[in-house]
């Protein structure tokens, strides 16, 4: 059974920082796309950022680019989110995600993920 558990949200200041983490289990880790998507009280969930395990090569959304850093070790099974300079638009309920070897479509489309964690949610006040 593959489970998804973030951990590491929080409330913190406008311009502060937070590492979120996302620990995978039963689940084969290594050459797969993983996502961070966010999802803020009446809106929809939106697509942070994403990694194919295997490379590690990266995609991020613009509202986050040269903020946040999407980053994974394979041996640890475990997948992360630092994020710098937040804003108070970045207050969100965040969740890990994980895909498949390929994409089908956007990265950031929620179809492309098959799991998905519980949520972490992260307040950033101003």
């Amino acid at each position: 059974q593959v489970q998804l558990v973030e951990s590491g949200g929080g409330s913190v200041q406008a311009g502060g920082s937070l590492i979120l983490s996302c620990a995978a289990s039963g689940y084969i880790f290594t050459n797969k796309w993983m996502g961070w998507f966010r999802q803020a009280p009446g809106k929809e969930r939106e697509g942070v950022a994403a990694i194919y395990t295997g490379s590690g090569f990266t995609i991020y959304a613009d509202s986050v680019k040269g903020r946040f850093t999407i980053s994974r070790d394979n041996a640890k099974n475990t997948l992360y989110l630092q994020m710098n300079g937040l804003k108070p638009e970045d207050t969100a309920m965040y969740y890990c995600a994980a895909g498949g070897r390929q994409l089908y479509g956007a990265w950031s489309q929620l179809n492309q993920y098959n799991y998905w964690g519980q949520g972490t949610q992260v307040t950033v006040s101003s």
